[in-house]
Parts: C-alpha cells; structure tokens; sequence
C-alpha cells in the first residue's frame, strides 16, 4: 500500500530544515516549588511533562513505520528531522524529570507505569493485524499524533511567552520547558503534513481534535493531584480544588488559561494551518541561546 494523497503546501512559508539538539540539564540545584511561590504551577507544569516521554516514544514509532511508505523527499527529510527531535525530548524529559522528581522524595513511576502500559497495548495488537488493518491503524495513528502535535504547539507557544524569569523561575527547569516547546513550535508543520499526505481529511481532523483539549486538561489536574499528594508541603487537595487553584495561577501568568488550551480548537477550521500558533523566528531564536544547547555543544 502507498499513500496517494499530495503533499500539503503548508510547511513553504516558514521552511527551515529540521534537526535533533543535543542538550544537558543540570536540575540538581532546582527547588520542587521551581516557581517561587507557585508550588501548584510547578507541579502542574512538571507533571504534565512527566508523561511526555511515552507519547514521544510513540510518536516516533508511528512516523518510523510511515517512513517506507512517503515518496516526497521533502516530507522524508522532515519526518526525519521530526523523528530525531522527538526521540530527544523523549530521552531528557525520561532522565531529567524522575530525578529531579526523585531527589524531592515523589517518585513518578506509577503515573508512568498506567502510561506504559497503554503504550504497550497498542504495540502489541499491531503483529496481529492484516497489513490491510494495520495500515488502517497507522493511520489512525498518524491523525492523532496530529491532533496532539498542534496541542503541543499551542503549549510551547505559551511557555516561549510565558514570563517565567519575572516569576523568578528556576533557570534551568525554565530552560527545560522553552526548549522543548521552542521545538514544538520550530516543526508544527511536520505531524499535520503526514496527516494530509496519509488522506486524513477535515471531518476526521476535526472529530480527533475535538475531545483533545478536554483529555489534556484531565492529564493536568489527574497528575498534579499524584504529585502534591506526596508533597508534604501541601494539603490534598482534590480535582475540583486544583481545578480553581490552575484559573487563578494562569491569571497570574503561571499557567495557560484555559482559553490558551482551548484555543486549540482553531484545528477545525477549514482553513486552518499550523503556521497560525507561534512564530518560527522565535523559536529558533531561543533554541540559538538555549543554555541547555549550548552547554552540550561544549
């Protein structure tokens, strides 16, 4: 089976060639509350890339198992460029998360066990599918990490603008998350291009996109609740109470408000592309002074 569809002109305005960085991160000096005075948007932003790891490593096995069937060199080498950023972002957040997690006492396997396992369902079922099926399923695939990549888009913008350093921010947890979102931001174009390329079509777009701001505010709160549990700092609180603390915090300029989560349905405009959420220039500009990459390029 070959993918027919044409590939989609939406990556020509901004084109740039997409490559994996090396990073280094030091967290052995960052506070839990790594936010002074904002011990829940800490948590928050920490859980929520806690679990980025497993969706990463998932990512790159849908667009590694796509790669046979693109016949456009130019897509080739963006998924390329895609696979290596993401394979990266996948291999930081898995170290330097747990341990920053660690040494403050929270340990985060049992969220990333759930995950896990999840992940390892859909790896499993996939042998013992018919090719037609499994085609099928990888479509399914693709159209999703598409939905999500704009998600993640959405946040990486947010946090390039966030004014984490007038918070007092840790610098290197601060650099952690820019950096990453700064890469969002930098190959947006990348998931929904497959998407189109695959003949994943505006209903289908839309019908994926639509629960994804919801399940993404889920994770959020689901997660943060299992890190302020262990934090002796503060009381359990539940859902609903974390729910409130997030508005508040996001009116503070800690954490995106819910418009900023929910403006990710801008998907399901006909005329939507990805070039609308961030700005390039701006996102390389911090990846060019990420102290993170210039610490590993020595």
């Amino acid at each position: 089976m070959t993918a027919t569809h044409p590939t989609p002109n939406s990556t020509t305005s901004e084109e740039l060639a997409l490559h994996a960085r090396n990073v280094h991160f030091d967290v052995s000096d960052a506070p839990l509350h790594w936010i002074p005075n904002e011990p829940i948007a800490s948590h928050f932003i920490s859980s929520f890339n806690l679990v980025l790891p497993i969706g990463e490593e998932m990512f790159v096995e849908g667009f590694t198992e796509a790669l046979p069937y693109v016949k456009d060199a130019k897509l080739r080498e963006a998924m390329l460029g895609f696979i290596g950023q993401e394979a990266v972002h996948s291999q930081a957040h898995d170290r330097v998360l747990p341990e920053f997690l660690g040494r403050h006492g929270i340990d985060p396997r049992p969220v990333v066990r759930q995950l896990e396992y999840l992940a390892a369902q859909l790896t499993a079922v996939k042998p013992k599918l018919t090719m037609r099926a499994r085609y099928r399923l990888l479509i399914e695939q693709l159209a999703m990490i598409a939905a999500i990549e704009h998600m993640t888009a959405v946040l990486g913008d947010w946090i390039l603008n966030a004014d984490l350093d007038g918070l007092g921010a840790d610098p290197v947890m601060s650099d952690l998350f820019r950096w990453h979102g700064a890469e969002e931001v930098e190959h947006r174009s990348v998931a929904h291009d497959v998407a189109t390329y695959f003949g994943v079509g505006y209903f289908h777009r839309a019908l994926l996109i639509t629960p994804t701001p919801f399940l993404i505010t889920y994770m959020f709160l689901r997660n943060t609740k299992y890190i302020v549990r262990q934090d002796p700092s503060l009381p359990n609180y539940g859902l609903a109470r974390l729910f409130f603390e997030w508005i508040r915090a996001s009116r503070r300029g800690s954490l995106p408000g819910l418009k900023a989560i929910f403006s990710g349905w801008s998907y399901v405009r006909p005329s939507f592309t990805p070039e609308e959420v961030g700005n390039t220039a701006q996102a390389v500009a911090y990846l060019a002074r990420s102290p993170a990459v210039k610490r590993a390029a020595g």
